[in-house]
């Protein structure tokens, strides 16, 4: 078999950019996405750095900004809602906490997923159960669809990546936590946000967030806290939001409205964070792309451009190796590998100083906040935002296709070839 058919699996961010980059380079694609649907909502991620780069080469920037969120920035608040330090979002060039260019993870995911079709073939509602490797391809079974054999295979499905697990070995090798879990959903009240992204600390290294959505009245939410591991069921939603609002019970400001939103949510998320390392993101045909492979974390604020760099690398050096996948693995691992060891390194303070634990530490991080724009956290912190265009982007010759696209084709039973029913594609938000 040439290397010419490739098996992506998560239809999230990391995956569409590559599926992308590689219908460019002459390969065929398909991913295949455990939701029914390219998932919607979702938090704010940043375009910075070279990952804005990236969308420029796409063609998509100008879509990106049409649909990008306005804030004004990030203010830490008290308990009665008194602002105690602000940054504003044209701080730091542009570059900083909240960047000029912020856009809700859905609708990022969206407009990649509509910059692949109708060349790309999806198959939604399914993921995969098993990766049987030889000298000459990749034999894959799926928990719904037919056996299939593919040329090689991506795991671009987040830090709990199920190809990671098959190819690799258990997560336990790879997650290394930082002692905090998040909540995030969307809240529909109409909080007082002013534009602002909201951000209160108490005591026990607790954090409670509100943020501008894209549409009016949307308000997109999250509760932190720092903890040892929990032992959780990862799909018991009802648990995790006990556990949650056990933890935010007594915590001020606007907390009582957000747990209140937080259990009528329907697109209510929690996890665990923590880094993904590994030596080497490739194991014979099967390689990681993003997070599976190296998540840094929402700390540094880098995902989003380690996913789209870290796809647009891996197209362009597979193109560039005319499909040797070991050469072109190695190539993606030296050229990316300098930039993602530096978007690893949490910001000052890591968890502690996103969420501290005492009275004290808190009046330290809101001193800092106000201390942010002056020398020396200035420099310090320019340091930090700087690492999202710390790296080269080679130039592959893989041109932006901006030509009108024509609709899906229809399969025989009825459904688009990228495996989405027609009336699914029209409620795409």
């Amino acid at each position: 078999m040439s290397n010419n058919e490739i098996l992506i699996c998560g239809a999230g961010i990391a995956g569409p950019a590559l599926a992308y980059w590689l219908r460019k380079g002459g390969f065929t694609v398909t991913i295949v996405e455990r939701a029914p649907a390219p998932r919607p909502g979702g938090q704010t991620v940043d375009l910075r750095g070279a990952g804005r780069t990236v969308i420029e080469r796409m063609g998509l920037m100008d879509r990106a900004r049409a649909e990008s969120v306005d804030q004004r920035g990030l203010a830490l608040v008290d308990t009665a809602g008194r602002t105690t330090a602000r940054l504003p979002a044209d701080s730091f060039g542009g570059e900083g906490i909240v960047s000029e260019i912020e856009i809700l993870r859905g609708d990022l995911a969206r407009l990649l997923y509509e910059a692949t079709l109708p060349d790309t073939e999806y198959l939604f509602d399914d993921t995969i159960t098993g990766i049987d490797q030889d000298a000459d391809g990749v034999t894959v079974t799926f928990e719904r669809a037919a056996p299939r054999r593919f040329a090689l295979v991506v795991g671009a499905d987040g830090p709990h990546s199920v190809v990671r697990a098959l190819a690799f070995g258990p997560e336990r090798e790879f997650v290394h936590p930082i002692g905090l879990y998040t909540a995030w959903f969307t809240a529909t009240d109409d909080l007082e946000l002013d534009g602002w992204y909201l951000m209160h600390n108490a005591p026990g290294g607790l954090v409670a967030s509100a943020r501008p959505g894209r549409l009016p009245g949307e308000t997109k939410a999250g509760l932190s806290f720092r903890s040892a591991p929990i032992a959780h069921d990862r799909r018991d939603v009802a648990a995790q939001q006990e556990l949650v609002g056990r933890r935010f019970a007594h915590v001020g400001w606007e907390t009582p409205r957000l747990l209140r939103a937080m259990r009528t949510a329907s697109d209510f998320f929690f996890d665990s964070m923590g880094q993904v390392r590994l030596d080497s993101w490739s194991r014979g045909r099967v390689v990681l792309l993003g997070d599976a492979g190296y998540c840094a974390t929402p700390l540094t604020g880098l995902g989003t451009s380690l996913a789209l760099v870290g796809a647009y690398v891996l197209a362009g050096e597979l193109a560039a190796a005319e499909g040797d996948h070991r050469v072109a693995f190695r190539r993606y691992d030296t050229v990316l590998r300098p930039y993602v060891s530096q978007a690893q390194q949490l910001p000052p303070g890591g968890a502690a100083g996103y969420a501290p634990s005492g009275r004290i530490g808190i009046r330290l991080r809101d001193l800092s906040m106000r201390s942010m724009t002056r020398w020396p956290m200035r420099n310090l912190l320019a340091a930090q935002f700087a690492k999202a265009g710390d790296i080269a982007l080679p130039e592959y010759g893989l041109a932006a296709d901006v030509r009108d696209r024509p609709r899906p084709r229809v399969n025989e039973r009825g459904e688009d070839r990228v495996g989405v029913h027609r009336t699914a594609l029209t409620q795409l938000p």
